[in-house]
């Protein structure tokens, strides 16, 4: 995508996608890969962090900004996700693939640049940034990010909404993020179209070992956000980073739980419906979340 496209343009263009071809497309396909690659590519916006203009805040807003409990784990969140990223990117061999691949790993490093201008621009300040070591296996760490953003994106849509709605934040800076917020549908639809087409051209006798190795990665993700939910790091050290689960109240809004759920089903649907209804949908969380749902009053 140019970037001589107006603001409306590109941001229309990453919100909406049909891949040309009539028909069908068999998952596993080579046409399938196409799809899902070219959705990634052609979607782009070439937005650059270094002249957003950061709207001034009130010292209200800027005290609600600045005290919320995210932005070190945040930053250092897409920071471990762009290297993870490349580093399986450089396993592959087909060149569309890898392509694509290359811009998710960039647009996550992008991401964590639009964090740390953010931080830069309200004066927040971080911990100093650990290192980000490469996977020893890229594939689990690959994984282990797609995964973890079909969680993760899941409850920061509605909880982004529940933002806009409550006017907690000046509709400015709301606007202003929201392009980070759309990447990471965009991120999780190619991830699970990935999945999907990777499981059905590897060889039959890898497919138990992929299946284990799966579910392997989905106990490692829930493990890991039971201690988020407890305030734990993985030192044991007390934090409050649990945000995208329980972050309602932190943004002037209280929602029972069966409300978040409705709002971030609704939310998922929202932002996934303008790419081609042939594409895979993310289905494992919105699944749990309803079945969680069919128990909340």
């Amino acid at each position: 995508m140019s970037d001589v496209l107006s603001q409306g343009q590109a941001d229309h263009a990453m919100r909406n996608w049909s891949h040309p071809g009539p028909g069908r497309v068999k998952i596993g396909s080579r046409e399938h890969l196409n799809m899902f690659c070219d959705m990634l590519l052609e979607t782009h916006n070439p937005y650059k962090p270094a002249v957003i203009d950061w709207p001034t805040l009130s010292p209200e807003a800027l005290q609600r900004v600045t005290s919320l409990p995210i932005w070190n784990i945040a930053v250092q969140k897409e920071g471990s996700a762009s290297i993870s990223v490349e580093t399986f990117a450089n396993t592959v061999d087909d060149p569309l693939l890898r392509r694509a691949l290359e811009m998710d790993g960039n647009e996550e490093l992008r991401h964590k640049a639009v964090l740390s201008k953010l931080v830069e621009a309200y004066g927040i300040t971080l911990e100093p940034e650990p290192d980000y070591p490469a996977p020893k296996d890229p594939e689990w760490g690959w994984m282990a990010i797609g995964y973890g953003e079909c969680i993760d994106s899941f409850f920061a849509f509605g909880l982004f909404e529940v933002a806009r709605r409550s006017g907690y934040f000046p509709p400015e800076l709301i606007e202003t993020f929201e392009p980070v917020i759309q990447e990471e549908g965009r991120h999780i639809l190619f991830f699970v179209n990935w999945a999907a087409w990777y499981r059905r051209n590897m060889p039959w006798w890898r497919r138990p070992w992929f299946v284990v190795k799966t579910a392997a990665v989905w106990v490692h993700l829930i493990w890991e956000r039971i201690g988020l939910a407890k305030g734990l790091d993985a030192d044991g050290a007390v934090q409050d980073t649990n945000f995208t689960v329980n972050g309602t109240g932190a943004v002037g809004v209280q929602l029972s739980p069966a409300q978040m759920i409705d709002l971030c089903l609704e939310e998922n649907e929202r932002r996934m419906a303008g790419y081609d209804r042939r594409l895979l949908r993310p289905r494992i969380v919105p699944f749990m979340a309803r079945l969680a749902r069919r128990f909340l009053k």
